[in-house]
């Protein structure tokens, strides 16, 4: 979006960090193409009637930014900043958070909406065979997908860890690897 936003002459930078630069852009651009609802980017995103006008839509992009390189790094960088993060049942900010909370959090402010619960995420993504940085990656430490992370590369994921907080963790340690149910995005 930050990329269609520039070519349109509406830069806040393609950083891929929806920041108020970006949400400048987009009002800006909303107020000189006649589109009525700021209140579209109330989660951070574009509204569709924005994407739409852009040339973009929301469902034509993967629910998670793990397809450019760019993105991925922007998430990652962005995941990377909150390690030390204490975890906190329920938690969706710098205060504390729990696994799925850091991930929508993250994703948030990279313009992805991502559903609350892991379960949920899950259904929401599509499974690939090989992960590849800025993919979720799922674990099976209750029955069912119970907890998620970001996919980092190097067999690592950060993710928000009942006794750990946010913290950047091996795939292939006994404990992960035993409870690996797949990647996905």
């Amino acid at each position: 979006m930050q990329v269609a936003l520039a070519e349109e002459g509406f830069s806040g930078g393609t950083q891929g960090i929806f920041g108020p630069k970006t949400l400048a852009a987009v009002q800006a651009y909303q107020l000189q193409n006649g589109i009525s609802s700021p209140a579209g980017n109330f989660y951070v995103v574009a509204g569709p009637q924005t994407l739409s006008s852009l040339g973009l839509s929301s469902s034509s992009s993967p629910a998670v930014a793990g397809v450019s390189t760019g993105s991925a790094s922007g998430v990652i960088g962005t995941a990377e900043s909150y390690i030390g993060t204490p975890y906190q049942w329920g938690g969706t900010t710098s205060a504390g958070f729990d696994c799925s909370g850091f991930i929508q959090t993250v994703y948030a402010q990279h313009g992805k909406q991502l559903p609350r619960t892991v379960a949920q995420m899950w259904s929401a993504t599509s499974p690939v065979s090989n992960p590849q940085p800025g993919d979720l990656v799922f674990f099976e430490t209750r029955t069912g997908p119970s907890h998620a992370g970001i996919y980092v590369g190097n067999n690592e994921f950060i993710h928000a860890g009942a006794s750990t907080g946010v913290t950047v963790s091996d795939m292939t340690s006994a404990y992960w690897s035993n409870a690996y149910l797949g990647a996905r995005r």
